[in-house]
């Protein structure tokens, strides 16, 4: 079998390419934008992780059958060692915890990277980029964008994981003329990647090295002017440039299933980030250039001076839950960090069996990544159709008995909307203060938002301060309505 395929997968080596090779490339790629397809629903996410899986296994079979491999049992230690660590990590970590690993993950990918691009340029004869003259120019522009790419997704990924994961502040951290630097550092990355395809072999060395010192600095400054509320927009971003990096090492590789998979997830995860950013009122661009929702001008980050509210118990929510007529949740972080979401399930059963409407509100940038709350109601078996985006469901509240806001702040304050020296200012939030009466659960009153700014829906004569771990508090409304 492996005398039969071994012709390369591209044409980089100059060798014509098997049919059956590029055949099996496309079929990989036909399974990686199922799998796409499968996970842009939460009833399909399921088999499209399948189609993932089949397609990867797919690619890496056909790789190693297909190219000259120096140790076939090094390579499969490597992906038992692999597969084992992605598999106890995928079993241990918590919901919470996600976002941030899901940081750390795309940091890896930036880095595999940089690594296969230093690995191609010490080692060219190897990858069948060796010309007259030394490393064909094409394949160092390849080369370098590859380098530039991972790099920069490596060091904005490991600044996302740390915001993420509390190892560093979420506030944005401003430096002076931050726009000045980054713009001057990514043109010098693009002035250096072409010094670098037209330089000769012996000058190549100095330009390669300072390509890739810029870029893991950009990586930095890019993420770290950039807020906490944001963090969402930013992991799809750099889950955009690590589909890209892949790419551009597919090219380097003359490996055509990198080049696909790697286009899939950089336009998917572009997509993505530009339709959050649509739904935050943000400029796609403001993301790519740095600074997003860091404006210096903008107020709001202290917590204004303590004001009268309205706390309650379960006893009085339950009461008043149970007397409504149509009841809309919006779950947020809060729920994810106290792991409420299967008692909120449970509230909601118990409710819909007293003749309640219950419908679910999410957010777009609810919880630290795209679709969090999703995959948290998901895993609590709710059902799809109960749960609605904020564009389908924003005109309902001035028809609902009872906002029910667990965990989440930012998505629900009015300071978006009225509030120009706020950070979220221009971000669409639920209307929630059109609801006849608000349940606002949230450990206590010292606390804001990941934005950090305060609420005035604490405050509002409709709400009712429910002060309280979510996941307890929920379970003895449950109780009381019991």
């Amino acid at each position: 079998m492996a005398a039969y395929f071994a012709t390369p997968a591209s044409a980089s080596t100059g060798a014509p390419v098997n049919p059956w090779v590029a055949l099996a490339y496309l079929a990989a790629g036909v399974f990686f934008i199922l799998a796409l397809r499968g996970l842009s629903s939460p009833a399909t996410s399921r088999t499209g992780n399948r189609f993932g899986m089949i397609g990867m296994l797919i690619a890496v079979v056909t790789t190693l059958i297909t190219h000259e491999v120096a140790n076939v049992v090094e390579i499969g230690v490597a992906i038992a060692i692999g597969g084992i660590v992605g598999f106890v990590i995928a079993r241990r970590i918590a919901m919470t915890s996600m976002p941030e690993l899901v940081a750390a993950f795309h940091s890896l990918v930036g880095l595999a990277a940089v690594l296969v691009g230093w690995a191609a340029y010490l080692n060219p004869g190897s990858f069948g980029i060796l010309g007259a003259d030394g490393i064909e120019p094409v394949s160092k522009v390849e080369m370098g964008l590859g380098i530039a790419i991972g790099a920069i997704t490596f060091s904005g990924s490991v600044i996302a994981f740390a915001k993420l994961s509390g190892r560093m502040s979420g506030s944005p951290i401003l430096l002076p003329a931050r726009h000045v630097i980054n713009l001057g550092t990514l043109a010098a990355i693009v002035v250096l990647t072409a010094l670098f395809a037209m330089a000769g072999p012996a000058e190549t060395m100095p330009l390669i090295i300072g390509l890739t010192v810029l870029a893991f600095l950009i990586g930095f400054l890019l993420i770290i002017p950039i807020g906490g509320a944001d963090m969402p927009v930013v992991v799809s971003m750099l889950n955009s440039y690590s589909g890209w990096a892949a790419a551009a090492m597919g090219f380097t590789l003359g490996n055509t299933a990198m080049i696909i998979t790697g286009a899939l997830v950089g336009s998917s995860g572009a997509i993505l980030s530009y339709i959050m950013c649509r739904a935050m009122n943000r400029s796609f661009i403001s993301v790519i250039a740095g600074g997003f929702g860091a404006d210096e001008s903008a107020g709001g980050g202290e917590a204004k001076e303590q004001r009268p509210y309205k706390q309650g118990s379960a006893e009085d929510a339950a009461f008043m839950l149970e007397q409504a007529e149509k009841v809309i949740i919006i779950p947020g972080y809060g729920m994810a960090v106290a792991q409420a979401q299967h008692a909120l399930r449970e509230m909601a059963d118990v409710l819909e069996d007293k003749g309640v409407e219950v419908k679910f509100a999410i957010h777009p940038v609810a919880g630290r990544m795209p679709g969090h709350m999703n995959v948290l109601l998901a895993e609590a078996s709710v059902d799809y159709d109960k749960v609605f985006e904020l564009e389908d469901i924003n005109s309902e509240f001035a028809q609902a008995d009872v906002a029910f806001i667990i965990g989440a702040n930012d998505v629900v304050n009015p300071a978006a909307k009225t509030d120009k020296s706020s950070p979220i200012y221009g971000m669409p939030v639920f209307d929630v203060d059109k609801a006849k009466q608000v349940f606002f659960i949230k450990r206590s009153m010292g606390g804001v938002g990941y934005a950090g700014v305060d609420n005035d829906v604490f405050y509002m004569d409709q709400t009712m301060m429910l002060l309280s771990d979510a996941k307890k508090m929920v379970e003895e409304i449950v109780k009381a309505l019991d």
